[in-house]
């Protein structure tokens, strides 16, 4: 459910790394606003998965480049080696895909080699 005091803090850390207008368009900005001013929980289903798009969005765009990239390249890469791994016989392989430590070494590995080694 949606309060009032988390949508505003939701808004207020958008504005503040300035995602709020380059992300939202009016009449998405104007329904955050609205359920601010006029409701103190959302108790509607409509108005609820309406707001939870809108707070999704939002979210994505919140997270930091490093939290981003794990989540689109270091999980992908770390559920790729366990699966080598697991196939040349190692047993310990299959925790390796939800290490968040070994998706974070790699992540960190992908940031910092350049371009050019990339394929």
């Amino acid at each position: 459910m949606f309060s009032r005091s988390k949508l505003a803090l939701i808004k207020r850390r958008a504005m503040r790394r300035k995602v709020w207008f380059k992300l939202l368009g009016r009449v998405e900005r104007a329904i955050i606003d609205l359920t601010i001013k006029c409701v103190e929980r959302v108790r509607s289903p409509k108005l609820t998965g309406i707001v939870a798009t809108i707070v999704d969005k939002l979210a994505n765009a919140l997270k930091s480049r490093s939290k981003r990239l794990m989540e689109e390249v270091g999980c992908p890469l770390a559920r790729k080696l366990s699966r080598i791994a697991q196939n040349w016989g190692s047993v310990s392989a299959t925790r390796w895909a939800e290490d968040h430590d070994f998706i974070r070494y790699l992540t960190v590995m992908c940031m910092n080699t350049p371009d050019m080694f990339k394929l």
